[in-house]
């Protein structure tokens, strides 16, 4: 497995892009410089009034599929 972490700051009205499907794929630089593609409905459950925001953790297989995405700390 391989982890990620990055921090996400995604307006409600940007966020909405992504849900209605005009955006598939978000891509974030991670705390070492990677730069990570996933898809976009992976955000979701982590949607509240103000958009997206915080620290997050992604984690894939070893065939970088994702595994899940944690808001952490």
């Amino acid at each position: 497995m391989k982890e990620y972490r990055f921090s996400l700051s995604i307006s409600t009205d940007e966020y909405l892009r992504y849900y209605q499907g005009q955006a598939v794929a978000v891509v974030v630089t991670d705390s070492e410089g990677r730069t990570i593609r996933f898809p976009a409905n992976a955000l979701r459950a982590h949607v509240n009034h103000a958009g997206i925001q915080g620290r997050f953790r992604l984690i894939t297989d070893d065939e970088h599929r994702l595994q899940r995405l944690e808001r952490i700390g």
